[in-house]
């Protein structure tokens, strides 16, 4: 076991070839031959990959907002639809990916919409659960900009129910949470409606 101060201190390429290290153990632990030429680079592509797929670990969300946030009067539903994203259950560690939907009204600030998109992106890129993963971004945007109220919906396919377990390709997950405003069910309902229309 490797220690977390340790770990600290460790350059991102010490942390790839430590990494490396153990897929190369567990290559050999299901039984295959890690000296096979297919298999030869295979320890460093996955830490290589698994750094990528986890870097959401080393951005701050809500500094992305504040790079991109401005005064403005502007007292409607700003919507970020569609936001594809990839992610990888903590349970697993197979993929769950899908579609997030980011609502939120202005209390004097708005903030860049591709930073929104990045958010989702950063909480996406850390070991999750999808229902964590919603409430996050929420509590990221109502903490950072303070609008009248945020709601978020991410719909989601697990690979951890569709290649393992019960098998059910076709199930999608929904989530959703809300602060302020979005408290009214008619304001849900509006983001509900403007969200379906393609």
């Amino acid at each position: 076991m490797i220690d977390k101060d340790v770990i600290g201190k460790m350059s991102a390429e010490e942390k790839q070839a430590a990494l490396a290290e153990h897929y190369q153990a567990i290559l050999t632990l299901l039984g295959e031959d890690d000296t096979r030429e297919g298999l030869l680079k295979t320890p460093t592509r996955v830490a290589k990959a698994m750094q990528f797929l986890t870097k959401g670990y080393e951005q701050d969300p809500q500094e992305v907002l504040r790079s991109a946030m401005f005064h403005e009067e502007y007292r409607q539903m700003v919507i970020v639809k569609d936001i594809d994203f990839y992610s990888l259950c903590e349970h697993h560690m197979l993929p769950f990916y899908g579609k997030a939907h980011v609502a939120y009204i202005p209390n004097k600030h708005i903030t860049g919409l591709s930073k929104v998109a990045r958010v989702v992106e950063i909480f996406a890129r850390r070991l999750q659960i999808q229902e964590r993963m919603t409430t996050q971004i929420k509590e990221c945007i109502q903490e950072t900009l303070n609008p009248l109220g945020v709601m978020v919906v991410i719909e989601a396919q697990h690979l951890c129910m569709q290649m393992r377990g019960v098998e059910k390709q076709n199930s999608i997950t929904v989530t959703s949470d809300f602060t302020g405003i979005f408290k009214e069910a008619k304001t849900r309902e509006e983001f509900m409606t403007l969200i379906q229309k393609r």
